[in-house]
């Protein structure tokens, strides 16, 4: 396995859509998610509905969050994120625009990076209840580097506005 770990790390995974049956592109992402090479679905959040987050005025979104646990590198992994968004019909669009599906590497193992394609810890991460609100219920005693227990991050439950739909 070139790229591999030896041992799996747990790799935390957003997934949020707006277009096309949101609730249909997650349920269809996180069945995809299971069948990623050297890898394991372990956990997922129940769906949440959230306010768009930015400027652009976008239908509301449909939001989860994913645990993985993976011996594939962190771009490795990304890749395979990456081709599930374009195998559900995914195109570049506006920053922070209405999108079928959006699958974002949140946290892998204890690992940080910053770099141009790729930034672990998601940046942000601290900011989006459409992330945290997700990840505190698969992994209420997940530590994301950098940012400490996740259960210690402040999160505003109420702006943007979101609800747990199941």
């Amino acid at each position: 396995m070139s790229g591999a770990h030896p041992e799996a790390i747990p790799a935390y995974i957003g997934l949020g859509s707006n277009l096309g049956e949101p609730r249909q592109q997650i349920e269809n992402a996180l069945e995809l998610l299971g069948r990623i090479p050297d890898s394991r679905l372990v956990a997922r959040s129940s769906l949440y509905t959230s306010a768009p987050f930015g400027p652009v005025e976008q239908p509301d979104f449909v939001n989860a969050a994913a645990l993985v646990h993976t011996t594939l590198g962190a771009w490795s992994l990304l890749g395979h994120l990456q081709k599930i968004e374009r195998v559900q019909g995914r195109i570049a669009g506006i920053r922070w625009g209405p999108r079928l599906l959006d699958l974002d590497l949140l946290v892998y193992g204890d690992h940080r990076i910053d770099e141009p394609s790729l930034t672990v810890p998601h940046t942000g991460i601290a900011e989006r209840n459409f992330v945290l609100l997700p990840l505190r219920e698969i992994a209420p005693e997940l530590v994301i580097p950098g940012l400490g227990q996740i259960g210690d991050i402040e999160v505003n439950e109420l702006v943007p506005r979101i609800s747990r739909i199941e």
